[in-house]
């Protein structure tokens, strides 16, 4: 089985890209962020037409995420026990969508696809708001590992955060501001001490993140913020990661690329 997380940047825009992507690299589910849209925009069809059932949370033109599963889905869940809000308290951004499906050999498997809030500016509410909501998910999380050791889960998506000096281009750049601060990095690296394994860094090196300004990708001047963390029991069953640096060329391009994630049968 192959699974892939990738932030699209408006599904509306690059549909025929991710299509594309599904057809080419054979993935069985991909956890999608940055949907930009409400379930009822979502362009199904072409989904639908590949063989992929759908998952879709979002809730206007921000955020929003989606989960396409060639395998039968069996439950979603729009959020998790405890996600902070942010400006409206009787309103969830939709930025965490989980979806359990059955593989082939009957095992049941949950991807949730994350998109961490962005923090903006270190002084900013939206950076505590960041914070929490790691927080929130560290702890719902360790829940999760408490009541069932046996669990297959996986955490992907757009962590908005660059665990180590080395996934940005120039750490002078980024002085005094979001995505390498150490509450950001104490918040990311917390998941580890839980159970979970990011399972990308040891078997791929590159960035998954270059800017549209500045020649950014051209010059390679990009960041590493797309992660998978594994749950103990889905963690010993990876074989193998990749990043499709390809998908950031060319017209109509995401400013991301997918983490794909192969399984041992």
């Amino acid at each position: 089985m192959r699974f892939a997380t990738w932030n699209v940047n408006s599904i509306r825009t690059r549909v025929d890209r991710v299509i594309a992507f599904l057809d080419r690299s054979g993935v069985d589910v991909l956890a999608m962020q940055e949907i930009k849209c409400k379930p009822e925009q979502f362009p199904t069809e072409p989904f639908e037409a590949a063989g992929y059932h759908l998952a879709v949370h979002g809730l206007d033109q921000w955020n929003g995420v989606a989960v396409a599963s060639r395998l039968p889905i069996l439950r979603v869940e729009d959020h998790f026990a405890g996600q902070p809000t942010f400006g409206d308290p009787e309103t969830l951004e939709a930025r965490a969508l989980g979806v359990t499906f059955r593989q082939a050999d009957g095992a049941e498997t949950t991807i949730w696809s994350l998109y961490v809030p962005n923090g903006r500016e270190l002084d900013h509410p939206h950076y505590a708001y960041k914070l929490a909501w790691l927080s929130a998910l560290r702890a719902e999380g360790a829940r999760w590992l408490a009541a069932d050791p046996s669990a297959r889960i996986a955490l992907v998506g757009d962590w908005n955060v660059a665990p180590f000096d080395e996934d940005v281009w120039d750490m002078a750049a980024f002085e005094g501001k979001t995505h390498v601060s150490e509450p950001e990095r104490r918040a990311f690296f917390a998941f580890a001490e839980d159970g979970w394994e990011e399972v990308s860094r040891e078997r791929v090196t590159n960035y998954t993140y270059w800017d549209y300004q500045k020649l950014r990708f051209p010059r390679n001047e990009g960041m590493r913020i797309d992660f998978v963390y594994a749950s103990p029991a889905l963690a010993g069953a990876v074989s193998g990661v990749g990043i499709d640096r390809d998908e950031r060329k060319g017209k109509g391009a995401s400013d991301h690329v997918p983490l794909i994630v192969e399984l041992a049968d």
